[in-house]
């Protein structure tokens, strides 16, 4: 069984390795002293095309294998969880979900601009007193018409305040 890196995967690999040490590990120190993220990162990250890399070329992405998803997050990494993070929430939890189990109008309101990187994306699960454990979580989602009205506390949400768009888990009647 051969296991190398095909060209796309290898040259996905390069391209995020270089910028992150090109554009990012520079400013790490910087970043912790004052424990926040350079928010020019995220546009940079977009017009990379990474925010999308996985996500199919119809919705706006690249069109990527998860495989390159792995390797995308394993190069920012390297450099700094931080960015991981965004990928991990902005890609791997919300967009992803989207991608699954989203309608085809939420796709085209929601995914597309995210795959773009024109808008950021978080996803709302712990709660006070709870946690990550869905089971025993209390944040309701009762329907209205077309809407749903939540009621509940969420708490660490990573990028909550340059998000555009939420995910959140809640429970339904």
């Amino acid at each position: 069984m051969d296991f190398s890196l095909n060209e796309e995967h290898q040259q996905a690999q390069k391209m995020v390795r270089d910028f992150a040490a090109r554009e990012v590990m520079p400013v790490i120190s910087e970043w912790d002293r004052k424990q926040e993220m350079k928010p020019e990162f995220l546009p940079r990250m977009a017009e990379l095309g990474i925010l999308g890399i996985c996500i199919p070329v119809r919705y706006g992405g690249q069109g990527f294998d998860y495989i390159t998803l792995g390797l995308v997050c394993e190069e920012l990494e390297r450099a700094d969880t931080t960015l991981r993070v965004v990928m991990s929430v902005h890609t791997g939890l919300n967009s992803l979900s989207l991608l699954q189990w989203g309608t085809e109008e939420q796709k085209q309101r929601f995914l597309v601009p995210q795959a773009r990187g024109e808008k950021y994306a978080a996803f709302g699960l712990t709660e006070p007193g709870v946690g990550s454990d869905v089971v025993n979580m209390r944040a309701t989602a009762r329907r209205e018409g077309d809407r749903y009205i939540l009621n509940g506390e969420k708490m660490w949400i990573s990028l909550a305040t340059k998000a555009h768009n939420f995910l959140v888990i809640a429970k339904t009647d």
